[in-house]
Formats: C-alpha cells, sequence, structure tokens
C-alpha cells in the first residue's frame, strides 16, 4: 500500500475495523468494537488517487471499480470513516483542493448564470424506468414521513402528503400552486383531498410528461394541470391562496433565496399559506460536496435555517411555523438504497454497472449525511398575516385525521380502470 495512505489511515481509523487489501497485501486499522469493513484497491494509482483528492475520487474510485468493498458495504465504509475522521487527518493537498473550491464556489455565486434548466435535465430527465425501481408506488422522490415509527415507504409518503396538506389548511376553491411539481403525486393529493385547482410547475421534460399522463387517469384534467415554467418567470398579476414545494428548494441556490421569496410574496394571496420542505444542513456550508456536485445535482445547494429565515424575513413574508424532521431522509433513503440494490441488475440494464456504482455511492452517502452529519427536514410555513393560521397546532392533527379518511376511499393509480 502507498506509504502516505498507510499513515493516513493509521491517524484516522481507531475506533471500528477497516481491512484494506491491495497491490501490497493487507492491512488492517482500528481498535474493533464498532463497524467492520474490508475494502480492496485494484492498483496503486487507486491509492494514490484516493489520497490526492478523497472528497472527489472516493466516488470516482467507486464508480469505476478501482475501489471494491469486500465486507460490508459502501454505506457502512462511509460511515465507518465518519465515525472516525479527526481533522488532523487532512494532508497538505486536501487542504489546498478545499482552499480552491471555497474560491471556485465563491465564484460562481458571484457571478451567477441561470443554469436551472440544464441542471434539473441531469438528474430528473433520467429515464423513468429508474425511478419506478425504488420509489414509492406515487413517485414520491422527497423525504416520507415515518410516523407511527416502522410503517412502510408507501405508507410513510402519503403520511407526508397528509402533514403537508393539513398544514396548508386548503379548502375547497382555492387555488394552490405547486412550484416543483416531480411527477404529480403532491398536486394530485392536494386536489383530491381539499377540493383545490393547483398549478403544478417543473423545469424537467420527463416529469412534466408523465405528471400529465397520471392526472388524466385519475380524472383531474380539468382541476390539476402541470407546466414547464421556471418559478422565477411565474406573472405576478397572478394569485394563489395555497403554494407548497418539497424537494425544490435544494435548486435554487443561495444566491437566490431574495428572488425566490420574492417571487412568493408576489403570488402569494394576502391571506395565504406557503408550506416550503427542503433538506437543511446545520450551518452555512463553505463549498458543495465536489462528487455530488459534478455527478448528481450540478448547481444543488443544502441551505441552513441560518441562511433561510433572514431572506423569508426581508421578502416581508412571515414565519408562522417551523418543524424540524431530524432522521426521517435517513429512513427514506435507507428505503429507496434496499429497493434499488434489489432491482440492481435492472438498473445496468437501464444503464451499465458503472451508473449503477454511482446511484449506490449517491444514496448511500447521501444516507449518511442524515446519520453522522445533523442533516435534516425543515418545513416552514409562511404567511402574509398572523391571522392566517390558527395559534396553536392542534389544528394540523384534527385536519390529519380528516385526511386519513379520505385516503380511505382513494383508489391507488394502477387500479383505476381506462
Amino acid at each position: 500500500m502507498n506509504s502516505s495512505l498507510h499513515d493516513l489511515l493509521s491517524k484516522i481509523i481507531k475506533i471500528g475495523t477497516l481491512i484494506v487489501r491491495g497491490t501490497g497485501g493487507e492491512q488492517r486499522y482500528g481498535s474493533g468494537g464498532g463497524r467492520s469493513v474490508a475494502i480492496r484497491f485494484t492498483d496503486e494509482k487507486a491509492e494514490k488517487a484516493l489520497l490526492r483528492d478523497p472528497q472527489l475520487q472516493l466516488g470516482q474510485l467507486y464508480m469505476d471499480g478501482q475501489l471494491l468493498v469486500e465486507e460490508g458495504d459502501i454505506y457502512e465504509f462511509l460511515a465507518l470513516i465518519k465515525d472516525n475522521t479527526l481533522s488532523e487527518g487532512l494532508t497538505f493537498g486536501m487542504v489546498v483542493r478545499g482552499i480552491g473550491r471555497m474560491i471556485e464556489a465563491q465564484f460562481r455565486h458571484r457571478v451567477p448564470i441561470n443554469h436551472n434548466r440544464k441542471n434539473v435535465s441531469h438528474h430528473y430527465d433520467l429515464d423513468e424506468k429508474l425511478f419506478s425501481l425504488f420509489l414509492d408506488e406515487d413517485w414520491q422522490y422527497s423525504c416520507a414521513y415515518f410516523n407511527p415509527p416502522g410503517i412502510s415507504l408507501d405508507e410513510a409518503q402519503i403520511a407526508k402528503k397528509r402533514h403537508i396538506v393539513a398544514k396548508l389548511l386548503a379548502e375547497p376553491g382555492q387555488k394552490a400552486l405547486e412550484i416543483g411539481s416531480g411527477w404529480g403525486g403532491m398536486a394530485m393529493y392536494l386536489s383530491e383531498s381539499s377540493g383545490v385547482d393547483v398549478t403544478g410547475i417543473t423545469l424537467s421534460t420527463e416529469q412534466l410528461k408523465i405528471s400529465r399522463e397520471r392526472a388524466a387517469i385519475r380524472g383531474l384534467a380539468n382541476s390539476v394541470r402541470f407546466e414547464l415554467q421556471d418559478y422565477y418567470y411565474l406573472p405576478p398579476t397572478k394569485s394563489y391562496d395555497r403554494i407548497v414545494s418539497i424537494g425544490m428548494f435544494e435548486h435554487v441556490g443561495r444566491l437566490n433565496y431574495k428572488k425566490f421569496f420574492g417571487k412568493v410574496n408576489d403570488v402569494l394571496a394576502d391571506d395565504g399559506i406557503m408550506v416550503l420542505h427542503s433538506i437543511g444542513q446545520p450551518y452555512p456550508a463553505i463549498y458543495n460536496n465536489p462528487w455530488i456536485e459534478k455527478y448528481i445535482f450540478p448547481g444543488g445547494y443544502i441551505p441552513s435555517l441560518a441562511e433561510v429565515l433572514p431572506a423569508i424575513e426581508k421578502a416581508g413574508l412571515l414565519v408562522s411555523d417551523v418543524e424540524i424532521l431530524p432522521m426521517h431522509y435517513a429512513y427514506t433513503l435507507r428505503h429507496w438504497r434496499e429497493r434499488f440494490m434489489a432491482n440492481r441488475e435492472k438498473a445496468a440494464a437501464l444503464y451499465d454497472e458503472r451508473f449503477v456504482r454511482m446511484w449506490e455511492f449517491y444514496l448511500a452517502a447521501s444516507e449518511m449525511a442524515f446519520t453522522h452529519e445533523a442533516f435534516h427536514i425543515f418545513q416552514i410555513q409562511i404567511v402574509k398575516k398572523r391571522q392566517a393560521v390558527p395559534d396553536n397546532r392542534d389544528y394540523i392533527y384534527e385536519k390529519e385525521e380528516e385526511l386519513r379518511a379520505f385516503e380511505q376511499g382513494r383508489l391507488p393509480l394502477d387500479k383505476i380502470a381506462v
């Protein structure tokens, strides 16, 4: 094994066991008592690449089959590293690359170019069959709500929709906007459960096509419509009683928070309510993870509440409720990863083995962010007038009971005769 990599791993791995196999034989690190993982490098070049730039190269080496996990899985390996990571394990080269990425990130934030359409297409315009391999039956590609604990992924995704719609206090005859409408599941649930006219906007042509098809099957063409539309270009003359956005805010970019909430202020009715559901991190990031930026979500940024709340206030809006869901996305991602890996042969047939390893790494690394780095989900309820919502939270749970009754009579999409 490369001597510098050996020295680095000797400093880092104190808890658990890491076995590293390579061209120079086998090395064991750690004192045991925790996770036990064995990996293998296919050549010395891979060892040097990892040492040079671990943030980028770890995922790339796994994708390319140059780093193999022979005991345990990639999540266990990432979690073992995170269990042990200490600042003194950084090399001079890693520090230099980190500084370079900070400078690049600052430049990019100050010289913005609108790549929204391109960035969304990179991820969400993949083959629709891919998402069917691991999502729930309603294709909810955002954090589920595991309340009560231990329910299935399908039940938890319904619970998520129920919880958010309860916070919206939607009523028949109102007009609602969904910013980032995905494959249409939330818009259809909101319309059917509450009698609301819903407009969903997206920048994904694939999601747009499927959303319209699904709404037609449910017979909702007159009450639910989907448009290929950037939120920033919504006409300010339109007004919506309710606005919901789930899993889209992570793609806005922190330089655009003022624009985003300014647009919300433009189109939200004076007595309206918005619910924003987003991944959050415990403090503002200096720069994005380079592997995620390159391969999964180009242009994405996970906000902290410290960045979001001032932008809401500066837009003239009021925060009426904030809820933190700390571990629900970890549970969601575990379900997705297990489902995806159970269908890895189908995924490889759609793309190839390298793609499968890329997505396994993406799902595992994302799960680890919630189990080890204090990432969470926040749901912010936003209003213009304090009187738009009750002064206690009992209404949420009362409304959820009404929505459960609605769900009992709602047919799944695949049970509707066409």
